[in-house]
Order: structure tokens, then C-alpha cells, then sequence
């Protein structure tokens, strides 16, 4: 009788203690995530591009209500459609691909509205030159994928930046010195 007791005083006393948040880790898909830009065009046209190999990763706590985020943007993977304008990109008047390989966004410090992530802050890193952005979360969902079933989140970041403050500053004030970046990003739980 006393263990039945002792077992079920255990059992009552585990029910009322908080559940362990468990922090999730998810990979960047690549067949699904490609960074994008948009910029002023001498005032005629938003001109836009994208990148094409990215990788990274995503973690989340919800229940503590924390995140972090970890994504490099190959530079030289540029595309808009313009093979003459892709290579000018990647020269030094611009992203400088050569020298400059890699362009990232780290971040440790994501804002959650209830259990939806609205923003994640950080440190975007560009032709080596380091910078604080808050990238703004437009959407963000996570769920069981209907084809992999494995559970993905989905998201897509938004910021303006100044491409002056990091050094690109080819053609300005005529080709805009702010540059919308859109990060929408699909990542797989590991």
C-alpha cells in the first residue's frame, strides 16, 4: 500500500513541475531558400536579384521564447537574369565575390509575439564589414511538411540596409543607397 502511495505522490509532484522547454535545431533547405534584393534603379525601375546557394541554421526554444539564426550567402551565386550584370555584381564595385566569398547574418535575439517570432536581430557581416540589423519577420510558421513529414519551419525576413555603410558605393546617388533584403528561408528539423 505505502508504494502505491510513494509512486503516485511522485506521480502528482512530476505533473505540477514545468515541462523542460526543448530547444529544436533546423538546417537550411537550399532547394528552398534563396535571399533576395531589391534596389532603385536611377529612379526608372526596382531592380532585383537573388542568391542562389545559401546554407545555415535555425534554432528555437518556444516555450522560452528564444532563437538564434546562422546563414551565409554565397556571393558569387548571384543571379538576376543578366549574365553581363551578375559578373558586374560580383566584381569589386559591388559584392566583390572574389575577396569576399561570403556574406552572413547571425543573430541571438529573437522577438516573439505569444508564440510567433517577429523579428530576429543580429549582426549582418558584408565585404567585412560587420553591422546590427533587425531582420523583420513577415511570416513565420513551423509544422509537419505534408511530403517529408518532418517537421519545417518557414519564414521570410525582411530589412532595409545601406549598401554605403558596407562599402558598396558604385554609381551612388543615382542606383539606390537603400537595399530591401528579403530572406525567406525553409528549414528541416534535424
Amino acid at each position: 500500500m505505502k508504494r502505491i502511495t510513494i509512486a503516485a505522490a511522485i506521480a502528482a509532484l512530476l505533473v505540477t513541475l514545468p515541462v523542460a522547454a526543448e530547444t529544436e535545431t533546423f538546417t537550411l533547405d537550399p532547394n528552398h531558400t534563396f535571399p533576395a534584393f531589391e534596389v532603385d534603379h536611377f529612379g526608372y525601375s526596382t531592380q532585383r536579384g537573388r542568391f542562389n546557394k545559401s546554407a545555415g541554421k535555425i534554432t528555437l526554444d518556444s516555450a522560452a521564447r528564444k532563437g538564434s539564426a546562422e546563414i551565409a550567402i554565397e556571393t558569387a551565386s548571384i543571379s538576376t537574369g543578366n549574365p553581363k550584370l551578375e559578373e558586374h555584381l560580383r566584381s569589386p564595385d559591388f559584392f566583390d565575390a572574389a575577396a569576399f566569398p561570403q556574406m552572413t547574418f547571425k543573430s541571438n535575439d529573437f522577438a516573439f509575439d505569444g508564440e510567433r517570432v517577429r523579428s530576429a536581430s543580429g549582426d549582418l557581416t558584408l565585404r567585412g564589414i560587420t553591422r546590427p540589423v533587425a531582420l523583420k519577420a513577415e511570416r513565420f510558421i513551423c509544422g509537419v511538411h505534408p511530403m517529408l513529414k518532418k517537421k519545417v519551419c518557414g519564414a521570410e525576413f525582411t530589412a532595409t540596409i545601406k549598401r554605403s555603410e558596407f562599402g558598396i558605393k558604385a554609381y551612388l546617388p543615382g542606383l539606390g543607397d537603400e537595399v530591401l533584403l528579403r530572406i525567406n528561408v525553409e528549414a528541416i528539423k534535424d
